[in-house]
């Protein structure tokens, strides 16, 4: 114990001495949390509250288009732009300044009506409720709402563009066939025969935690993600350190004493440790108490400290193993620093720090689960979304602490073999 802290001790007189780098691994992860926050909280807000322009051209001027025209309205997505000519509409759409123009035809509305009443009316006379009049039946041209789409507007808006069309056009068909059959059945205009309310309904379901509904928010996601990256950044400064102690001659003495490489690795590791769970506490710090005064969304971790530590403390074990494991192999600087700096932003664009996984490519999501970084972003996602205890979070921890072992085991095996040599 007295050897391995004496190692501590070394570790810790050569962060001191270097103010600069020490200050850059505190700082520099806070200015980066702060200023990724605030840009993607500024877009999350944009996207709900601007409303996408669609141009409209109403050739029917009746009850369908003003159904259509609503409904678009009452979405609180679209902002409804009313044009007189389709060319018009078609020039904007296609030359890219709107993304989306709806043409509704002429007569929808009149030739709707017509078509379902005479169909009512059909029905009625074989049941005998109608009396039978040999006129000619009147024949209706399909009609068709024309979309026109900026060629380079995403699949999913077109589909759900037309999703919504088709639901507001099918539904106003609906209610004019129970309204004729509501004509032709009785006389009285007041009496209801058709329950025309929606049977079918669909509720979102959300946790919660003491009644209040959890929703993330960028000020979630940011804080443990960025944490993870400064936290996994530690790599650089650690490996650096240990490529120094065996160019400049101070490993060689450290094995001329009776001191395993294991102590060697277990003082760095109890050094790095705290301040990996430095920087959590900061970003903590920043979330509970910076944002909320900078008008983001406060984090809220009442009752989830202890299991947030024992998350950041597996993840900081993870980062240590990795930086252990490089500052073992890489002979210079010049291979430590470029890689290991390389490597954590390769760790965190596969664990979902700046992507999240659900929107990669499925072999990408899959690759995913090789990243440590995405091990510790979902145990942080199941503590502050999920309202996870402990047990459910030990498969993650487990994974992290796994990875520590692993690559802390490398490591020795690795300059065993290097000084048999």
């Amino acid at each position: 114990m007295h050897k391995l802290l004496a190692s501590a001790y070394k570790e810790f007189l050569l962060l001191t001495r270097d103010v600069g780098g020490i200050s850059i691994l505190f700082i520099m992860p806070l200015v980066l949390i702060v200023t990724i926050t605030l840009i993607q909280d500024s877009s999350f807000q944009s996207i709900r509250e601007s409303k996408i322009p669609i141009l409209l051209v109403d050739n029917d001027k009746g009850l369908v288009s003003e159904t259509i025209v609503k409904g678009l309205n009452d979405s609180n997505i679209f902002k409804v732009i009313k044009l007189e000519k389709e060319d018009e509409a078609q020039n904007l759409v296609f030359k890219g300044a709107n993304q989306l123009a709806i043409i509704i035809p002429k007569d929808l509305s009149s030739d709707l009506e017509k078509k379902i009443n005479q169909n009512v009316e059909g029905i009625l006379s074989k049941f005998g409720l109608e009396e039978t009049k040999n006129l000619p039946q009147e024949s209706f041209t399909a009609k068709e709402v024309k979309l026109y789409f900026d060629p380079a507007t995403q699949f999913a808006f077109k589909n759900s563009v037309k999703n919504e069309i088709d639901k507001m056009i099918s539904k106003i068909e609906t209610q004019s066939i129970y309204n004729a059959f509501q004509e032709q059945i009785t006389d009285d205009p007041t009496e209801s025969i058709f329950e025309t309310e929606n049977f079918i309904s669909f509720k979102e379901i959300l946790p919660k935690n003491d009644d209040e509904v959890i929703v993330p928010n960028s000020v979630q996601h940011n804080v443990p993600a960025w944490t993870l990256f400064a936290i996994f950044f530690i790599i650089v400064p650690l490996s650096i350190n240990m490529v120094k102690e065996k160019s400049q001659g101070t490993f060689v003495r450290l094995r001329t004493n009776p001191v395993s490489y294991f102590t060697v690795l277990g003082g760095k590791t109890l050094v790095y440790l705290c301040v990996c769970l430095i920087q959590f506490v900061l970003m903590l710090l920043i979330g509970v108490y910076l944002f909320p005064a900078i008008g983001l969304p406060t984090l809220d971790v009442s009752g989830k400290l202890p299991l947030l530590f024992v998350v950041a403390f597996f993840a900081g074990l993870a980062a240590i193993g990795l930086g252990l494991l490089l500052g073992t192999i890489a002979k210079t600087p010049e291979q430590s620093a470029p890689f290991g700096a390389t490597f954590v932003v390769i760790l965190a664009a596969l664990g979902g720090v700046w992507v999240p996984v659900f929107v990669m490519p499925q072999f990408m999501q899959a690759l995913s689960n090789i990243s440590p970084m995405n091990w510790g972003l979902n145990a942080f996602y199941d503590v502050f979304l999920r309202n996870s205890s402990l047990i459910e979070i030990v498969p993650e921890i487990t994974l992290l602490f796994l990875f520590f072992i692993v690559t802390t085991l490398i490591a020795i095996v690795y300059n065993e073999k290097k000084n048999a040599v």
